[in-house]
This record gives structure tokens, C-alpha cells and sequence, in this order.
């Protein structure tokens, strides 16, 4: 006993903020990737619409 406290109250807090730690890190990791996600997907269609773009002014040329 730690200050009339058992120890595996302590042991259950401490897991506790633990887990509540390993949470976040997997919540910031997990919007690491749909940030990678978007931009990719936002490149392709940039990419896409700058070929239309280049397409129109061939044909108009």
C-alpha cells in the first residue's frame, strides 16, 4: 500500500493513461495516411484535368 492506496490502483491508472497515449498516437498516425491519401488522390486529378486542358488546346490549335 502506497498512501493507504493499493498498488494495482495505481497499476490501473497508470494503464489507463497509458492507453489513452497509444489512442492518440494511432489517431494521428491514421490522419497521417488520409492526408497522404487526399493528396495523392488530388494530384491524379489535377493531372487529369491538365491533360483535358492540354487535349482542348490541341484540338482548338
Amino acid at each position: 500500500m502506497i498512501l493507504g492506496v493499493p498498488w494495482w490502483v495505481f497499476m490501473m491508472i497508470l494503464f489507463i493513461f497509458v492507453s489513452g497515449f497509444m489512442a492518440f498516437r494511432a489517431m494521428r498516425a491514421e490522419h497521417r495516411l488520409e492526408q497522404q491519401y487526399i493528396e495523392q488522390e488530388g494530384k491524379i486529378y489535377i493531372d487529369r484535368i491538365e491533360e483535358e486542358r492540354k487535349q482542348k488546346q490541341r484540338q482548338t490549335t
